[in-house]
């Protein structure tokens, strides 16, 4: 898994173009659904950090690559670190 964190990175532009450039790679976005509505990353699906038991509903596969973003980066992190709950490796995480 990779994530993005908004306020340390210096591009995430440049995150986004990795994510694009990796077929059959997932964004997830564990924003809240409010905060996802107001604005996202075109592809990012919503799977909000408190539901992240159910990221088989964007996730059929275990060995996809993951990309996880937030608003400050401290969701994602969270995410990634509790990934082995929810059953999907980590990957790695984006350092742009």
């Amino acid at each position: 898994m990779r994530f993005f964190d908004f306020l340390k990175q210096p591009d995430v532009n440049q995150g986004v173009k990795e994510y694009k450039n990796t077929p059959g790679a997932v964004l997830l976005d564990v924003r809240t659904p409010q905060e996802y509505s107001e604005g996202h990353i075109p592809g990012g699906k919503n799977v909000p950090l408190q539901t992240l038991d159910k990221v088989r509903s964007v996730v059929d596969n275990k060995d996809t690559e993951l990309f996880v973003y937030c608003y400050s980066g401290a969701r994602s992190r969270q995410a990634a670190a509790d990934s082995d709950r929810w059953a999907i490796p980590m990957f790695g995480t984006l350092a742009a």
